[in-house]
């Protein structure tokens, strides 16, 4: 069994395409094709079934499919152990990083890698932090960069950065911008926007409140702080933001209560051989570390 073919059948189960598969690991559709016949002739099996346009997988597709990421894991484990022998950082990199991070944190960590390091391919994506994480655990990715969760159980090693402060926030003509000295209690019966159900940041958020034994009336969300802001700014609600988004287009509540942190930082699973790649981008992310704000 190739491990060309069960990249290209996992490529396949999670594009749910061939055509996307194909873009995907760099084939043609008929390249592709050719490699899943292959490996359902090895088999004996089907292993994706083909309704008009859309595909899914079989039973015996199921059943392969975490034994393939399995396999190729393996199989890049050892290889990334053989190369780092040489000592060169050179090859692939998969990086996740969230869009905050990508865009306020990483810029300049990523300019200083390339021009040290540039025969290295970084193959990087931006996901929300809860699906980095499961890209670290399933061994898509070697390493990604995201909110940290509040706790981080093996075999993922969590290892904080940067600590963002989350100040409470609303529209320089909202109500609340001429209140002083808000409580939680206070703000638990406005309207706020805040990040999706299932985010570490709304968890931290909702805890807040939820240790006063408050609710919070939520009447819109989105996972991405950008569109926060936005949002934010027209007036829909209240939310929090961390200080580097802060400008003139928001203002800062008073609240009596102290700024919500969320800590970032990078994530590995502790049962993959880390690449030379990998190994020099975490030495330039720990070099960029620097303490939490307290004011």
């Amino acid at each position: 069994m190739e491990t060309e073919s069960l990249r290209a059948f996992v490529a396949v189960a999670e594009c749910g395409s061939f055509s996307l598969a194909a873009d995907e690991i760099h084939l043609t559709q008929s390249a592709v094709s050719k490699r899943i016949a292959t490996l359902e002739s090895q088999i004996d099996a089907r292993l994706f079934d083909r309704i008009g346009r859309r595909i899914a997988l079989t039973e015996a597709g199921h059943t392969l499919l975490p034994r393939a990421r399995e396999i190729l894991g393996l199989f890049e484990d050892t290889q990334r152990a053989l190369t780092n022998l040489s000592g060169a950082v050179r090859g692939r990199l998969s990086l996740a990083t969230s869009h905050h991070i990508g865009l306020h944190r990483l810029p300049p960590v990523l300019r200083d890698y390339t021009r040290c390091w540039p025969d290295v391919r970084l193959d990087m994506q931006f996901l929300d932090s809860e699906q980095a994480y499961q890209g670290v655990l399933d061994g898509s990715l070697e390493l990604a960069l995201a909110t940290l969760a509040p706790q981080t159980a093996k075999p993922i090693i969590a290892t904080p950065l940067w600590m963002d402060q989350l100040h409470f926030v609303c529209a320089p003509d909202h109500p609340l911008a001429h209140q002083h000295a808000l409580t939680l209690a206070e703000l638990s019966h406005v309207d706020a926007v805040l990040p999706g159900e299932q985010t570490f940041t709304r968890a931290m958020v909702m805890s807040a409140f939820a240790r006063k034994g408050l609710d919070v009336s939520v009447s819109m969300s989105t996972n991405y702080m950008e569109t926060l802001k936005m949002m934010v700014s027209i007036g829909l609600g209240w939310s929090v933001l961390p200080e580097t988004l802060l400008d003139g287009s928001v203002h800062r509540l008073e609240v009596d209560h102290p700024p919500i942190q969320r800590p970032l930082g990078y994530l590995f699973h502790e049962n993959r051989t880390l690449s030379n790649a990998a190994r020099a981008m975490i030495k330039l992310l720990e070099a960029s570390r620097y303490p939490a704000r307290t004011d």
